[in-house]
């Protein structure tokens, strides 16, 4: 049966091009350095927002209409896969992944849910011989449910902290099973709303212990995927603790994690705790954590997660400048962590914004590239830190310095030059860049 029956597959057509199921910047076949896009965006399709999102929102009932609403229980669970890998195809993309409550119904008990799940998995193992689609991660929702009201691995509730634990398992397993290439942990509720009967210690010991417990299973079962952690701020707890990349670098490198993790690291998450989309990235990259992405973006004047598809040219340009510097996102990719907008209800709909997303990206991925090669921000800050390469700078840096040496420097001036630095500039010259795309 084809879900999606008027679209045919998606190719390259030139930035020219009116056709709305057509690629204006994304060629996966063309090559930037010595990778071809796709080998370089490794782009991914979320499961839950492309094929469960139903488009509700804290105000009003959803408005999705999907070919396959006919459908309720496991039936919908294998029509979803079948218009899953229909969609892919179509597409043309590398990856997908899941939660699991994303591709099977919860059952009445734990065991249910694992039964469901099995057999949505052979399914699913079975469509992936015949389509060049893996699995980029998968996980496992430990926050809808009511059981994780107070947290799961965090929850003051031992009973819960076993509940999720055995999740996590099944996730791994199936995770192995399909080959996934990475497993991620978001901690939806892994925070407090209120420090006044929280034990914040014990709740991070346990999160700690539980991560561990995860790596220790991963290595007796053989799953060899990379673990990442997602960062949020808050939404739903009131704080979470895995803030941002900062805040759960700290905690990986005191629970002794931060050779078995990496981050996985979303655009609207890094915008909700304040910083920008390239900031994260840019703190993870310096630390050698930067692991895969979430490409979304969030609306600026909406203060919560709003979940829209990438289409600002300038935060995918820098963004993908520190992913390129990153040396690509190795095992990672770039997830479509985004679903259509509730007016945008039609299943037409979901090919219109993957396009733009991935399109956005591959302008971003040609920009930087062009940016890098020619030296623009290297030459820039090289410039502006250049005091660091002779006489008593060079010897901060090679911490040859001390402070009674630094007072008899500072003694001796006169006066201190500063230099501009010319951020108005740059910026032109990023523009410059980008509409240099539209000029060839």
């Amino acid at each position: 049966m084809s879900y999606f029956k008027t679209i045919n597959k998606i190719a390259y057509e030139g930035p020219l091009s009116k056709n709305p199921y057509a690629f204006k910047f994304y060629n996966p076949d063309e090559k930037i350095g010595n990778r071809t896009m796709e080998e370089f965006l490794r782009f991914g399709v979320a499961y839950w927002h492309t094929f469960t999102e139903d488009l509700s929102d804290p105000f009003g009932l959803g408005t999705a209409i999907r070919p396959w609403d006919n459908y309720t229980g496991m039936d919908l669970a294998k029509a979803r896969v079948e218009a899953a890998f229909e969609f892919f195809e179509k597409l043309g993309v590398p990856y997908f992944c899941f939660h699991d409550v994303d591709i099977a119904p919860e059952g009445s008990t734990l065991r249910e849910s694992n039964q469901n799940l099995d057999t949505i998995v052979a399914l699913i193992k079975d469509y992936m011989k015949d389509s060049k689609t893996k699995l980029l991660w998968n996980t496992v929702n430990n926050f809808t449910h009511p059981r994780f009201v107070h947290g799961a691995a965090s929850s003051n509730n031992a009973d819960v902290f076993a509940y999720s634990a055995a999740k996590v398992k099944k996730g791994l397993e199936i995770g192995k099973e399909l080959g996934a290439e990475n497993y991620v942990f978001w901690g939806g509720r892994e925070g407090y709303e209120s420090l006044l009967n929280t034990d914040m210690k014990l709740e991070l010991d346990n999160l700690g212990r539980f991560f561990h417990m995860a790596v220790d299973y991963a290595k007796e079962i053989g799953f060899d995927g990379q673990f990442l952690i997602e960062p949020k701020p808050k939404e739903p707890t009131t704080h979470q603790y895995d803030f941002d990349v900062a805040s759960g670098y700290a905690f990986l490198q005191h629970y002794d994690l931060h050779e078995q993790f990496k981050f996985n690291i979303e655009a609207n998450h890094a915008t909700l705790a304040g910083h920008t989309f390239e900031h994260e990235l840019r703190y993870a990259r310096v630390n050698g954590m930067l692991g895969s992405v979430d490409a979304n973006q969030g609306h600026p004047l909406l203060g919560w997660d709003t979940d829209e598809f990438p289409s600002d040219l300038y935060t995918t340009t820098l963004a993908m400048y520190e992913i390129i510097k990153n040396g690509g996102l190795g095992r990672g990719g770039l997830n479509f962590d985004a679903k259509v907008r509730r007016g945008s209800f039609t299943p037409e709909d979901l090919f219109h914004a993957h396009i733009a997303g991935m399109d956005s990206f591959a302008v971003g991925l040609k920009v930087a590239q062009r940016l890098i090669d020619d030296k623009v921000f290297d030459n820039f800050i090289e410039d502006r830190y250049s005091s660091f390469k002779e006489g008593i700078g060079l010897d901060i840096v090679e911490n040859k310095a001390d402070f009674r040496q630094l007072e008899a420097h500072a003694l001796g001036l006169t006066e201190i030059k500063h230099t501009s630095g010319r951020l108005e500039l740059i910026k032109a010259t990023i523009n410059q860049y980008l509409l240099t795309i539209y000029a060839e």
